[in-house]
């Protein structure tokens, strides 16, 4: 209960041995002064009144511990921002609209099963600076790279099929992704790109070649994941990318699959965090000095009141 208390004045307790010292070798005269027509009436009663020797005593006791400086070490640990920077590439085309992609609920979505995984692989990353960028016939940043987590996951759910456009704009969401990392100073820089589709010529602006340097310039690692039947998806490309950036590329047949390298990408980008200390110094200087002068405010109100009746 009292770990970390202390006092920061502790020698000004020599104060209370002074006014003991006074108490005991100065007689008090000032009732007399104040009120020299009942000095006979406190001298028989105030003096001797044990509630007036209690009330003055605990104003000065108070007083001199407030001087004293009561304060109490709070010591906090936090766990320091040191993850990953992470942007998440998803693909919103109209292809996703495509059921049946979970077995276990085949009314949902490709979109909307990425929507849960994705959602329970950022509740695990909550010391890595994430962004979310979304592409159909063109590319978006949902959301710069943040630490909120309720704040993307907020983002997330919101996101629709089509909301980018109905074709695929796939290294064009790439390069943008690239460009969000590009002024990081992270040591660790990593793509996770999802799409189930081929990149559309007529609105893919950004060659593919192009695409590439840009990763290796920028040293970001990128994991391609590839949704759907092997024929649904570039398996060429995306394995490609993932050779000239250092990743691993994967292909996700069913929602089982898809959450699978979700963790598994979790667990092989998993950094150190180690966690700092620091102390907050709480003051109670005010409890004792409350306590004092309302005590010795009664005190005045009383010994006045005995003087004058």
């Amino acid at each position: 209960m009292f770990d970390g208390f202390y006092f920061e004045l502790p020698k000004a307790i020599s104060f209370l041995f002074i006014f003991m010292a006074c108490a005991s070798l100065c007689p008090m005269r000032l009732p007399s002064i104040y009120f020299p027509h009942t000095s006979s009436f406190v001298k028989g009663a105030a003096s001797h009144s044990r509630l007036l020797f209690f009330l003055k005593w605990l104003g000065i006791v108070m007083l001199v511990l407030a001087i004293m400086s009561p304060v109490r070490d709070m010591v906090y640990e936090t766990t320091p921002k040191k993850g990953h920077e992470i942007v998440l590439v998803l693909d919103t085309s109209e292809s996703m609209k495509q059921r049946g992609f979970d077995p276990k609920n085949p009314a949902l979505t490709r979109f909307d099963v990425v929507k849960e995984i994705v959602s329970e692989f950022l509740e695990k990353r909550k010391e890595d600076n994430i962004a979310m960028v979304v592409f159909g016939a063109f590319s978006f940043i949902a959301s710069p790279l943040t630490y909120d987590t309720k704040i993307l996951k907020e983002i997330l759910s919101r996101l629709q099929i089509g909301i980018a456009g109905r074709y695929t704009a796939l290294y064009t969401a790439l390069a943008q992704g690239v460009n969000l990392l590009k002024m990081s100073k992270a040591k660790s820089k990593v793509i996770i790109l999802l799409t189930d589709g081929y990149s559309t010529p007529q609105v893919d602006k950004i060659p593919f070649n192009v695409v590439l340097d840009m990763i290796k310039k920028e040293h970001i690692k990128v994991y391609p994941i590839g949704i759907g039947t092997n024929g649904e998806y570039n398996k060429k490309v995306l394995m490609q990318i993932a050779k000239a950036s250092g990743g691993v590329a994967f292909g996700a047949r069913s929602a089982e699959e898809l959450e699978a390298i979700y963790k598994k990408i979790d667990a092989m980008e998993k950094t150190e965090i180690k966690s700092e200390k620091y102390t907050y110094k709480k003051y109670y200087y005010h409890i004792p000095l409350f306590i004092g002068f309302l005590s010795l405010m009664l005190y005045l109100f009383l010994l006045n009141r005995r003087g004058s009746e």
